[in-house]
């Protein structure tokens, strides 16, 4: 369901909304969290005070922590690893360990 409200696009869903943005330039997104149990905002306003940041930073950062990946994936690691599970395989190609002519440019 989209609305239009000022220039503004907000696209809700169930609870959550974002604004997605305006007609005259991109905004950063916002995200509104209807029915936020009370005992869970003092728990982030606490782990907040303790991080020194204000309530609104630690959210992005639990949120940004929570979609980033944990390492960055390689994928040559990733493509090895897989071959390893599947007992590999063997191409039978045997490379020339003979040293390269210089190139000559005249």
């Amino acid at each position: 369901m989209k609305l239009w409200v000022e220039g503004f696009t907000i696209v809700t869903c169930n609870m959550i909304s974002l604004i997605a943005y305006c007609k005259e330039q991109t905004l950063m997104p916002a995200v509104t969290v209807r029915n936020l149990p009370a005992e869970v905002h003092r728990a982030l306003k606490l782990r907040a005070a303790q991080n020194s940041r204000s309530t609104e930073a630690e959210i992005r950062m639990i949120l940004e922590e929570a979609v980033s990946p944990k390492a960055r994936i390689r994928v040559g690691s990733e493509l090895a690893a897989f071959g390893r599970r599947f007992g590999g395989i063997d191409l039978g190609i045997n490379r020339n360990q003979t040293p390269t002519e210089p190139a000559i440019f005249e």
